[in-house]
C-alpha cells in the first residue's frame, strides 16, 4: 500500500500549496500557478500569472476583475485531465454554483480530492455534484455541525412566496441571486421578479451557459418607492439600505441563522452542505484521511474518532 504524503497540501500565507506540483489551490494572494475551484471572491482573487479554472469561472473573473484578473487563463472543462509538473489534475462538478469544481489531484497512485465549496441539494443553475472516490478528502466544513440541517430549497422559497408583495430579497450577486431567480420562476411563474442592476451581468453569463432564462426585469430605484408588487432581488449593501427604510417585507437568503435576524421573514437557503449532506458526501468519497479547511472540523474529528478514518485540520 502506498503511503499518503502528509504534507502533500500545506497551508501557507499565500494559501493552500501543493509543493510537488508547485501550485496553489484558491490562493489568497497572487501567485505563479493558481488552480481555482470557483468564482466567489474568497476563492478567486485577481493577479496570478497562470490561472487554471473552468471556463465559467474564467468568465466571472473577467467580469469582476477586468484586466487585473490574470496574466494567463487556462480554461479547463470538467473531466479534462491536465498536468502541472508531476500532478495529474481533473475538475469534477461540485454543485456549489455555475462552474464550481472539486479538484482531483493524482500522484504516485494516490488520489487527493480538494472539495472547494460543495452542495448536494438540487440546483438547476449549476452542474450537479459528482461523487468520486479518493484516498484523501480535503474538505470545507462550513456547516459541519450536527445541529445544522438545511431545509428543502423548494420549501424555503414557498414559505416566503406567500408573503404580500412587494418583497425585498437580499442575495449575493453571484450564485445565490441566480438560484433564487430560477426557484421563483419554477415555483411561481406568474410572479414578477426584478433584479438590481449590479446583478444583471452575472445573470447574463448564466444565460449564456443556458442555466437561466430571462424571466426577470432589471430593478429601477423608482420602483422601490412606488412599491410595485414585485419580488426584488438586491445585493447585501442595497438590502441593508432599504431594510432600514422599512419600504417592504425583507428576507436575506443565507444558510447562516445570524443573517436572518432583524428581517421580516426567514429564508434559509445555503449553497453549502449541512452536517448530514457532508457525512453522505464522505461516505461516497470513502477516504482514508480527511483534511478539514474553511470552517470548524472539530465535530467531524469527533464523529470519526472511533473509526479507521483519520481526520486532521489542515488550516492553520
Amino acid at each position: 500500500m502506498k503511503k499518503i504524503i502528509a504534507d502533500f497540501i500545506i497551508d501557507t500565507p499565500n494559501g493552500f500549496y501543493c509543493r510537488i506540483g508547485g501550485f496553489y489551490l484558491d490562493p489568497k494572494t497572487p501567485v505563479q500557478n493558481a488552480v481555482i475551484s470557483h468564482a466567489h471572491a474568497d476563492h478567486a482573487i485577481a493577479g496570478s500569472v497562470n490561472v487554471y479554472t473552468h471556463p465559467a469561472t474564467f468568465d466571472f473573473m473577467k467580469l469582476r476583475y477586468k484586466q487585473r484578473a490574470a496574466k494567463q487563463f487556462i480554461p479547463i472543462e470538467f473531466h479534462q485531465s491536465f498536468f502541472i509538473n508531476q500532478i495529474k489534475i481533473d475538475f469534477i462538478p461540485a454543485g456549489h454554483m455555475l462552474g464550481s469544481a472539486q479538484i482531483l489531484m493524482e500522484f504516485e497512485g494516490l488520489k487527493y480530492l480538494y472539495s472547494g465549496d460543495v452542495k448536494s441539494q438540487a440546483d438547476t443553475t449549476c452542474e450537479a455534484i459528482e461523487f468520486i472516490q479518493a484516498d484523501v478528502l480535503i474538505t470545507e466544513t462550513t456547516f459541519a455541525n450536527p445541529s445544522v440541517k438545511h431545509p428543502s430549497p423548494i420549501a424555503a422559497m414557498q414559505s416566503i412566496l406567500s408573503i404580500e408583495r412587494p418583497l425585498l430579497i437580499g442575495a449575493y450577486v453571484l450564485g445565490k441571486a441566480q438560484r433564487i431567480t430560477a426557484l421563483i420562476n419554477e415555483i411561481a411563474p406568474s410572479a414578477v421578479v426584478a433584479i438590481h442592476h449590479d446583478i444583471l451581468a452575472y445573470h447574463q453569463i448564466y444565460e449564456r451557459y443556458q442555466r437561466l432564462t430571462k424571466q426577470y426585469q432589471v430593478l429601477e430605484k423608482k420602483d422601490l418607492r412606488l412599491k410595485k408588487p414585485y419580488i426584488y432581488i438586491v445585493p447585501p449593501l442595497t438590502f441593508n439600505t432599504y431594510k432600514l427604510q422599512g419600504l417592504m417585507s425583507c428576507v436575506f437568503a443565507s444558510g447562516w441563522q445570524a443573517l436572518q435576524q432583524a428581517n421580516t421573514h426567514t429564508l434559509l437557503l445555503s449553497d453549502h452542505m449541512d452536517w448530514f449532506d457532508l457525512l453522505a458526501y464522505i461516505e461516497q468519497v470513502q477516504p482514508t484521511e480527511i483534511w478539514t479547511i474553511h470552517g470548524d472540523g472539530a465535530f467531524l474529528k469527533e464523529h470519526f474518532s472511533n473509526s479507521a478514518v483519520k481526520v486532521k485540520n489542515l488550516a492553520k
